[in-house]
């Protein structure tokens, strides 16, 4: 496998109401295709990795290395299309649009990023959603779906761009056993069939265990994995 991701002394601070390094100069590289789980204690670092890594927070010092680009030497704009095309993210909530059908949410990412038309995306979205058991629940607004169910439309949303990363915040903190397994099994399955790579935070240990590599983070510094 290649490397995907790496970081070069990655080191993050933040500043209210003093400066507080948050991130200690981590060195850590990934694999395409992984599923790494990020775990550590609250007030780690854990969530402020991954939001640094999947370039939602660009406030930092050191590189990031993804896909053979660093992430510093892109403008604004390019960032924006590297993410949009490169990275998906599911949130602990999902951040659907109530009012909307399922398939208007998933088709959302798509249409912004422009690169197929409508006819398309709409297929794209058709797809992923059978691909995640949600046949049938196309024209569904997204308010009359179970938590699990939406969540699992959040990964379809996640997905519609077939990005080479996912990364999930507690993706399954909201959810019962039952559908947090389901879920999880689905990001098992992305990265064993699609070679998608996925990084997730979890609190989980779990369902953590059922990943390729745990990551472990403690006061801002890895401490294995």
């Amino acid at each position: 496998m290649s490397t995907i991701i790496r970081t070069e002394g990655l080191t993050k601070y933040f500043h209210d109401p003093e400066p507080f390094k948050v991130l200690d100069h981590i060195d850590l590289s990934i694999e395409a295709g992984q599923f790494c789980a990020i775990m550590g204690a609250s007030g780690s670092g854990k969530s402020t990795l991954l939001y640094t890594l999947s370039t939602l927070d660009t406030n930092y010092e050191g590189n990031i290395i993804i896909d053979e680009k660093n992430l510093k030497q892109l403008s604004k704009d390019e960032l924006a299309d590297f993410r949009n095309e490169k990275i998906g993210f599911v949130f602990q909530f999902h951040y659907l649009l109530p009012e909307f059908t399922v398939l208007e949410n998933v088709k959302l990412p798509a249409l912004k990023l422009g690169r197929k038309t409508r006819e398309e995306i709409e297929q794209d979205a058709l797809e992923k959603l059978s691909l995640l058991d949600l046949q049938g629940l196309e024209n569904k607004k997204a308010n009359r779906l179970s938590g699990g169910q939406q969540q699992r439309v959040a990964i379809a949303r996640a997905l519609i761009n077939e990005p080479r990363i996912i990364f999930g915040d507690e993706p399954t903190g909201n959810l019962d056993s039952t559908n947090a397994q389901r879920v999880f099994s689905v990001f098992s399955r992305l990265a064993q069939e699609f070679k998608q790579t996925i990084i997730l935070v979890t609190h989980d240990a779990q369902l953590a265990s059922q990943t390729d590599r745990i990551i472990h983070i403690k006061d801002g510094a890895l401490v294995d994995g």
